[in-house]
């Protein structure tokens, strides 16, 4: 093909392409991150890579996953429970008592049963941080 039938050619080539205009859309910006507006489907796949990226560890956190760790710790879930439910039937059970005091663990609970409610005021005796949880007690009638 000689030089002129190749300029030939890409002068027809451009002609029909000015002749006929490509279909364009808007360019609009859609967010990435869900907290911005964005594809809520994202989410998972930001935190996953936010989490690979996470190279701080926590100084707190227990690694150990020995079979040792995980049932000292299921057995002391189980004692505070059946402590829980102990103290729970003192100041609700079938023969309430109308003041007391438990000690455990560096800790402190003391109960007033009053007329409407009960005062638990639970101390650590390490810090002397005080919680107070007011219960209302319900009266039956008759």
């Amino acid at each position: 093909m000689t030089r002129q039938a190749k300029t030939f050619a890409l002068g027809a080539i451009l002609l029909a392409c000015a002749a006929y205009p490509a279909p364009a859309q808007d360019i609009t910006y859609q967010p990435v991150d869900p907290s911005f507006g964005g594809n809520p489907f994202n989410s998972a796949h930001l935190l996953g890579i936010a989490n690979a990226q996470n190279k701080y560890k926590d100084p707190n956190a227990s690694t150990s996953s020995s079979q040792a760790d995980i049932f000292a710790r299921q057995l002391q879930s189980r004692l505070l429970s059946a402590l829980s439910s102990q103290i729970t039937d003192a100041i609700f059970g079938d023969n309430p008592q109308q003041h007391g005091t438990i000690s455990f663990g560096g800790q402190t609970i003391t109960f007033d049963r009053g007329l409407e409610n009960v005062t638990l005021t639970i101390t650590d005796d390490d810090t002397g941080e005080v919680t107070t949880i007011v219960v209302p007690t319900f009266v039956e009638v008759n």
